[in-house]
């Protein structure tokens, strides 16, 4: 196995890509080891150049070093992705948001597969009490019967994220689903503080709800669905909406969302350490966000809490058994069930956080996407 050797991107053709880091002309060595982490010498801001590697390499290299968490095994893929993840991060810090942002659009770009072609992929601006706020329209088809819609609230921890990190992602629920999907770029933390990005993704939805049909959708039908805090604010919008007078949501799809801003549960506990979002960046995230601890108790900010979910819309919910977020996902899912919500909860046993995000590094990503467009799919008709 080469010494230079970091993110993973898995191709049809059974090759690995393996990115090396560089800053400048002098390259990033990392020294690899069975059963080590991948320790680097030097930390970002980073270019991205590549080698390669088989995949056959990459899973003997593994082999006798898999990570495994009671009945869980982490799907190798995962496994070097996340390890390369941990390996490119220095604990306690976090670079300038602006790095920090362009981190995640190199990481998705690296290890996403290409968005597919589109009949209509749109840039447009949503009027809302605090400003316009930017969205992106991915229709599937064009024609004159108006499609149902889905409002999608991206990933990123509040702070990062936007429409391109997302763009693959929602273009694939556009087409598998043959529904419009609509990409709200919401404010972001820290520079707007909770109850910011609520705020937006509210507007959007209701805009949505009375002015669909200007982008061609149908505004008797509109779902919401969101990844991490995408989740967390597709949870939080179908709930303002049925306290609110507005039509619930015809159904909400919440990938490993954030629920609960207690952060006690035992994934929480035992993923500590974890790959991708370990309980420091977690709490960062958190101070990023809210304002004050007294906003962890805020139903806005943590859905798990609201006392009852009757009449909340049908969902689906999708976790990963390597993510911290597992056990609070489950556990919305046990609620809403308990309150005669039509609920389908899937965990992906192998997976880690982000993993729906990054298709070409993890084939398993694209298996979730389909599941999710085929649950939005069967409620939107």
């Amino acid at each position: 196995m080469p010494a230079s050797a970091p993110a993973v991107v898995w191709r049809k053709s059974r090759r690995v890509v393996m990115a090396g880091l560089h800053r400048g002309s002098r390259c990033a060595h990392y020294t690899i080891a069975r059963g080590r982490s991948l320790a680097m010498s030097t930390h970002p801001p980073l270019e991205l150049s590549h080698t390669t590697l088989s995949e056959e390499d990459a899973l003997r290299f593994l082999e006798g070093h898999r990570i495994r968490l009671g009945s869980r095994t982490m799907d190798p893929k995962a496994q070097i992705v996340g390890e390369f993840v941990k390996s490119i991060r220095k604990p306690g810090y976090f670079p300038p948001l602006p790095e920090l942002r362009q981190q995640l659009r190199t990481m998705v770009t690296l290890m996403d597969e290409p968005a597919p072609a589109l009949e209509r992929v749109e840039d447009v601006r949503i009027p809302a009490p605090a400003g316009e706020i930017p969205a992106r329209v991915y229709a599937p088809r064009r024609g004159s019967a108006p499609l149902p819609m889905v409002a999608y609230f991206h990933g990123g921890g509040w702070v990062q994220g936007d429409l391109e990190t997302h763009h693959g992602l929602c273009a694939r629920l556009a087409r598998h689903a043959g529904v419009l999907v609509v990409a709200v770029d919401y404010r972001l933390a820290p520079e707007h503080k909770f109850p910011a990005a609520v705020d937006d993704c509210l507007a959007a939805y209701r805009w949505l709800r009375t002015r669909g049909r200007d982008l061609g959708g149908d505004a008797g039908r509109v779902a919401v669905a969101g990844d991490s805090a995408g989740g967390n604010l597709s949870a939080v919008v179908s709930q303002l909406a049925a306290a609110g007078g507005t039509p619930v949501p015809t159904c909400q799809a919440l990938i490993y969302p954030a629920v609960d801003f207690s952060f006690e549960t035992d994934s929480h506990r035992e993923l500590a350490d974890g790959h991708v979002i370990p309980r420091d960046r977690i709490v960062w995230y958190a101070e990023q966000y809210l304002r004050d601890d007294k906003d962890k108790a805020d139903l806005r900010a943590s859905p798990l809490r609201t006392p009852s979910l009757a009449g909340q819309p049908p969902a689906l919910i999708v976790t990963a058994g390597f993510d911290p977020l597992r056990d609070e996902g489950r556990a919305y899912a046990d609620r809403l069930r308990a309150a005669g919500v039509d609920v389908v909860y899937r965990e992906y046993p192998g997976q880690i956080h982000a993993f729906v995000s990054l298709t070409k590094a993890i084939p398993q990503g694209m298996a979730a996407t389909l599941e999710v467009a085929e649950f939005l799919h069967r409620w939107l008709g």
